[in-house]
């Protein structure tokens, strides 16, 4: 295979929740001398640990640990987004291949991964506190409702899986409507050479895994985790922002919905959340995003085996 530095091929990793996308990549940077770039929208914040599933200590400790890159970089309550993360690849990229690394990108959160890959440069939008208190009292129909009225061909790549990303994809569009046409168009950056893996196992499995990792992220800390936030001057609002784990514990701990409901309640949209997850790759793939799926009968070995000879044909 040739070193990394000479073929600046990104390897990616992708796939739902619950698909074992971090095991993975953690297996094939230590063999493949790599370093982990994090493409999940929620990990960037620090102290929100068991609700995004960091999963750190599956990276190793001392020497022998794998580096990691856009995992506890910003503090709970602020807002991160997909021009910053495209920007913050777009840093670390080059460090890792100086270093004579591989780079390798995991995670669930489509709308960077398609952004990254398509190759255009997102208008650095502001956030306009009051049309995002006025959109997120709205419900998700109501809202995909007002973004079907609006011209989308100005942020043709919105991601609406969720209510929080709808609002900001109105958001988007209403700050470029007010410019001049000539300052709405997405200049062209240079695309990235990616081979993207999918892992999608079967959903019956996936169903499980989802069910079973809720139960255990609840007995390891999570509601209290989300309480110690809250504690820390994080507001509700905000956590209801990012959404599942955080949206449906603060609603319990306030008192909003009892711990039972919580529970069903968070379940099933972890269930939802998936779906729409494989919903995005899927039209990833029809507007010509190569993703080459794994067979989801593969153990964790024979993965690791079918990427290192595709990445290296």
């Amino acid at each position: 295979m040739k070193t990394t530095t000479e073929k600046k091929t990104l390897l990616i990793i992708l796939g739902p929740t619950a698909s074992g996308k971090t095991r993975l990549a953690v297996k094939l940077a230590q063999q493949l001398k790599g370093e982990i770039i994090s493409a999940d929208s929620r990990q960037v914040y620090r102290g929100m640990d068991i609700g995004t599933g960091k999963d750190i200590e599956e990276y190793g400790l001392g020497e022998a640990a794998v580096p990691y890159h856009l995992i506890d970089i910003l503090p709970a309550g602020e807002k991160y987004n997909v021009s910053r993360f495209v920007e913050d690849v777009d840093r670390i990229y080059p460090q890792i291949l100086s270093r004579g690394n591989l780079p390798i990108l995991c995670g669930g959160t489509g709308m960077y991964l398609n952004t990254l890959l398509r190759g255009h440069q997102l208008v650095n939008v502001p956030v306009d506190l009051q049309l995002r208190g006025n959109l997120l009292e709205m419900s998700k129909d109501s809202l995909i409702k007002q973004w079907l009225g609006l011209p989308t061909d100005l942020h043709p790549n919105a991601d609406l899986s969720t209510q929080k990303r709808i609002v900001r994809a109105i958001e988007v569009v209403k700050y470029l409507m007010q410019l001049p046409p000539e300052e709405r168009e997405f200049s062209p950056r240079i695309k990235y050479t990616a081979k993207v893996f999918g892992l999608n196992p079967e959903v019956s499995l996936r169903r499980n895994r989802i069910s079973n990792r809720l139960r255990s992220r609840l007995n390891d800390g999570l509601v209290e985790e989300v309480q110690g936030l809250l504690q820390n001057g994080i507001s509700a609002e905000d956590l209801i922002y990012y959404g599942l784990e955080y949206k449906y514990v603060t609603m319990y701990l306030r008192g909003d919905i009892q711990y039972t409901e919580m529970v069903d309640r968070l379940e099933t949209e972890i269930h939802r959340f998936a779906k729409r997850q494989m919903t995005f790759f899927r039209k990833m793939e029809k507007d010509g995003i190569l993703i080459d799926w794994l067979p989801s009968e593969l153990t964790l070995e024979g993965q690791l085996s079918y990427i290192v000879q595709a990445y290296s044909k």
